[in-house]
């Protein structure tokens, strides 16, 4: 038994036309066309599925039972094939992010928003890149889009700019450190350092500033918030560094100050890691360019 796609879609047109010649229009194909291929379903069912010698054609129960497969099948085949168009089309797709950056979450948030209104037939989600090696899981398609300030020479991976940030130091207004234009490695010496809860390794003051001079703070606090290390910070319980759009981003508070790191400062640049086959998208690149604009907004703020 051999059942095809065209067979459910005669049942029903047959069914629900009435007979043979309008069924025969509805499916563009001549009367006898349809009644070679009757036979052949019939053949290959092995029952026979219509009524014979009624009018209008009926279906007979065996005939009916394939009439319910084909409405429960053939809107399961529609709704696919239209899903495949907007694949196609670019229209609609998985977009799986992940971010390699603690603090942009609250800069992600007001892009995916507008992307969400934008493109509603894509299947947005959104992981914390921290959790795992988010560039290997790039290339073997379980996320779609890496938020990351570590470009690698990858094969078939795109590395596109979003936008350059300075990493500052940020102490309470009464810290004596707050007195210097600009802070080195080994003013850490010391110093209780509170950071986001990530690997060191993933953070900017230490893969840019203190591994590299071989600097250890004298302790590390790890917190969650944006807003509670602000806090924590404006008290004196300890320093930070934070990028200097999220500082922006919080309402400017005068018992903490922020200073560059090291005398010409530091610049980093996040990235929108893609597979390169997918860059282009129409929904993928729409995305980068509403984070760009976000990105534009913060360095207003």
């Amino acid at each position: 038994m051999h059942i095809e796609f065209r067979h459910l879609r005669t049942i029903k047109a047959i069914h629900d036309s009435g007979g043979l010649a309008r069924a025969a229009d509805q499916l563009n194909i001549t009367q006898s066309a349809l009644s070679h291929q009757i036979k052949g379903i019939e053949d290959q069912a092995g029952v026979e599925l219509f009524v014979r010698r009624s009018k209008p054609l009926k279906l007979s129960a065996a005939g009916m039972r394939l009439l319910v497969a084909a409405e429960n099948i053939l809107p399961q085949v529609a709704a696919l094939e239209l899903e495949f168009e907007g694949l196609i089309a670019g229209k609609s797709g998985r977009l799986h992010i992940a971010i390699e950056c603690h603090a942009c979450f609250e800069w992600l948030f007001p892009v995916l928003e507008g992307f969400r209104k934008a493109w509603p037939d894509v299947d947005v989600d959104i992981r914390p890149g921290l959790a795992f090696d988010a560039l290997p899981a790039l290339r073997k398609e379980e996320v779609d889009l890496v938020v990351s300030s570590d470009p690698e020479d990858l094969p078939g991976t795109d590395f596109t700019p979003l936008f350059d940030y300075e990493p500052v130091f940020v102490a309470s207004a009464n810290h004596p450190l707050a007195q210097k234009k600009y802070i080195d490695a080994e003013d850490f010496i010391g110093e209780t350092l509170i950071t986001y809860p990530v690997d060191r390794e993933r953070l900017d003051v230490f893969s840019q500033l203190l591994i590299p001079s071989h600097i250890e703070p004298k302790s590390i606090r790890q917190v969650e918030l944006t807003a509670m290390i602000l806090l924590l910070v404006a008290s004196n319980r300890g320093v930070a560094v934070l990028p200097d759009w999220v500082v922006r981003q919080v309402r400017y508070n005068s018992d903490y100050v922020t200073l560059p790191l090291t005398k010409n400062g530091i610049t980093r640049r996040l990235y929108a890691a893609t597979r390169d086959d997918e860059t282009n998208l129409p929904f993928m690149a729409h995305l980068i360019r509403l984070a760009r604009q976000e990105a534009v907004k913060l360095q207003r703020t």
